[in-house]
């Protein structure tokens, strides 16, 4: 039986057709995914911060060690184009010139795919990377994947949150409950006051 191809075809076939198994990988990511929040540890300044390797085009990586040497705003947000999501986005697109004068760059990352990125900045004319993190990898080490609620259902997405790495590669500062309205401004403001 383990040599004959067509029944293993038949089995796959079987399987893809069965919703039981589909919902049994949700779940087996689900467990996997809430395993790997369990074994991070939550972050607080001071911390070296985790390195990353992320897709912010299609033949582009960056990595946190490709920026050593600079502040590193890294900011998590839920989904592009979404109400809350293009105004942090905007914000900090606007005081873009300032950051770069203070030696900093801007990072934004979601589990968005770079197709999506890209209509976004388009859209908006963004001007600084936006990191496709698709398998959510990035966010699980800066743990902020968290249970979420929409219409009475449960689901794991991505809490607001920034992260501001020295240019030593240590966290500065963090924000781990962003409200939108301003956040660019605190951020421009608190690189300033350590720049001091």
């Amino acid at each position: 039986w383990y040599n004959d191809s067509s029944s293993w075809c038949g089995t796959l076939v079987l399987l893809a057709l069965d919703p039981s198994f589909h919902l049994g990988l949700t779940v087996l990511s689900t467990l996997s995914l809430n395993l790997k929040r369990f074994l991070m540890k939550d972050l607080k300044i001071g911390d070296n911060a985790p390195e990353f390797l992320i897709n912010i085009s299609e033949n582009k990586q960056v990595s946190l060690k490709d920026l050593k040497g600079k502040y590193v705003v890294l900011y998590f947000y839920p989904k592009d184009d979404t109400p809350g999501c293009t105004l942090e986005a905007m914000d900090f697109n606007e005081l873009l010139a300032e950051f770069t004068k203070l030696n900093t760059v801007i990072l934004g990352v979601s589990k968005d795919n770079l197709k999506s990125h890209d209509k976004f900045k388009d859209k908006y004319s963004l001007k600084f990377n936006l990191g496709a993190d698709t398998e959510a990898d990035t966010c699980t080490k800066y743990s902020v994947i968290a249970e979420k609620s929409m219409f009475g259902k449960k689901y794991m997405g991505i809490k607001r949150a920034t992260f501001l790495i020295d240019p030593e590669g240590k966290i500065a500062h963090i924000w781990p409950k962003v409200s939108v309205e301003g956040h660019g401004r605190d951020v421009l403001e608190k690189i300033r006051s350590l720049s001091n």
